[in-house]
């Protein structure tokens, strides 16, 4: 089954980027200056993260994905630069030379994280409002836009980002952050996790306590729907249906960047015109297929062709 028979959709992804690096090694004794492993590093991985991630997946399915984001003057931003080069991605990358580009390091010792350090910076508010006038430039041209929310500063004018979008028609998935959702007012689509809508919501005891809260926060933000991914549990989109998707029968081997993958694959099926119910059912699938994955990983087009 082709999941895009008719056209390559356009996606304008916007928000954090980031830097993943893996420091992959041995692990074959403790440290004689602290109770700690030592590891002895033999390989280095650099990947895409954050929403050049979601930029990453959506052209490894085959869309033209284009991504908007900042970074610093630094190697780092750079490095990025050259990995979306290469991922085939069209990326205006806004160059912050006051702030450090978002790197996550994870070691890695016989297949188990032992270690993540972050390094990161809020950006200044003139790169964004400069970031928000290509915008403005870029949305007409896309068929759907994705707004990937770290909370790391690059959104902070995301609610113009959603009205300029929606006064063009076209829709708006976004991957939230925090407990402050009423920036997302007016979106297409949001896809928290089943822990970031508990921090909003609350608690629910049931699947219909969980419908009830949900239907209430799409009225209040005034959504078309609300995805909740829900780790073993699998998946629910709230429309003006519910849909469920239950979880995939694999392995899981690192979730790192699976809502990345979900988002991703959302947009590019209902940027080719799927329906709800088809879109979060390769979505879900799509998400079974990367959580199988060491770190942030892809699907590609044909990974997924297969598995459906």
């Amino acid at each position: 089954m082709d999941v895009l028979p008719f056209k390559l959709p356009r996606l304008l992804v916007v928000g954090d980027v980031m830097l993943d690096r893996y420091w992959f090694g041995e692990v074959s004794r403790i440290s004689p200056e602290a109770p700690v492993p030592v590891i002895k590093v033999q390989h280095l991985e650099e990947r895409l993260g954050g929403a050049a991630n979601v930029a990453r997946n959506a052209a490894s399915l085959g869309a033209v994905s284009t991504l908007l984001s900042v970074v610093g003057d630094d190697e780092a931003g750079r490095t990025l630069g050259r990995l979306l080069k290469e991922g085939q991605i069209d990326a205006n990358l806004h160059v912050d030379s006051e702030i450090d580009t978002t790197v996550k390091l994870r070691v890695i010792g016989r297949q188990q994280q032992l270690l993540r350090i972050d390094f990161e910076t809020t950006p200044s508010h003139e790169v964004l409002r400069a970031k928000l006038a290509d915008f403005e430039s870029r949305v007409a041209q896309s068929d759907v836009v994705v707004l990937s929310d770290y909370g790391k500063g690059g959104l902070t004018h995301i609610a113009e980002m959603i009205r300029i979008a929606r006064a063009y028609d076209k829709p708006v998935l976004v991957d939230p952050k925090g407990d402050e959702w009423g920036k997302y007012y007016g979106a297409t689509v949001i896809t928290p996790n089943r822990s970031e809508l508990k921090e909003v919501v609350g608690r629910w005891s049931s699947d219909e306590e969980l419908a009830i809260k949900a239907r209430k926060l799409r009225g209040d933000l005034g959504l078309e729907a609300l995805l909740v991914t829900r780790s073993e549990e699998g998946m629910t989109l709230f429309a003006e249906d519910t849909h469920h998707q239950a979880a995939q029968a694999r392995q899981v081997f690192d979730v790192s960047g699976a809502g990345d993958t979900v988002i991703a694959t959302l947009a590019v099926m209902i940027a080719a015109g799927a329906d709800w119910a088809e879109a979060i059912r390769v979505a879900n699938i799509a998400a079974g297929i990367v959580v199988g994955k060491l770190g942030t990983a892809v699907v590609s087009r044909d990974e997924l062709a297969a598995a459906l």
